[in-house]
């Protein structure tokens, strides 16, 4: 993504800057300066590395809890935490909503899983305060591990497919590294 940011006014103090869908603005006391980004301008390398790194730090973050039964279910809320923070009306937006119904899938195989002696436990990151999963994350039953697992394989492995068959010319090369950042989350339910 592009953007020239030129001052209105010189004695302009930006307070705050926000990048929501398609909109940069940046405020300050009663003054509002707005660049619209065309839908087009969003598929930089800039927001693909932003984009890809979300996807290792969803990895990260699930491997850092070391408990086998939430990995399901931890996948399922990063992979739609990040879904959520790709911007609407940009070139991605079939990868939103892949990584969106991937998510889905992977919390109706944790529900339907649930190891119910445990209940829902919260997930934060250790040092990280309350940084952690979006909601208390489901373990899965023992006994029915290794089938969720598979079964999750079998998620992941369809989503990285829809990319690589949604993907045109001109996002080949990027939807290739998303499929292939999404493959690596399926080392976490290998083991």
């Amino acid at each position: 993504m592009r953007a020239v940011l030129r001052p209105v006014v010189t004695t302009l103090s930006i307070v705050s800057m926000t990048l929501a869908p398609g909109l940069v603005s940046a405020q300050s006391t009663g003054v509002l300066f707005t660049v619209v980004v065309p839908a087009g301008g969003f598929g930089s390398s800039l927001y693909l590395r932003e984009l890809l790194s979300s996807l290792t730090a969803a990895r990260l973050f699930c491997q850092q809890l070391n408990d086998e039964t939430l990995q399901v279910d931890c996948l399922s809320d990063r992979l739609g935490q990040v879904a959520q923070e790709i911007p609407e009306d940009t070139d991605y937006d079939e990868v939103r909503s892949i990584l969106a119904d991937t998510s889905a899938q992977l919390g109706e195989l944790a529900r339907a899983n649930h190891d119910r002696a445990r209940g829902r436990l919260r997930a934060t990151q250790p040092g990280q305060g309350e940084k952690g999963a979006t909601r208390p994350l489901r373990p899965i039953a023992p006994d029915a591990l290794a089938a969720v697992n598979a079964q999750a394989v079998d998620i992941l492995e369809e989503a990285k497919t829809k990319l690589l068959r949604s993907a045109d010319g001109k996002n080949r090369n990027q939807y290739a590294r998303i499929a292939q950042a999404l493959e690596s989350n399926k080392v976490l339910l290998r083991s």
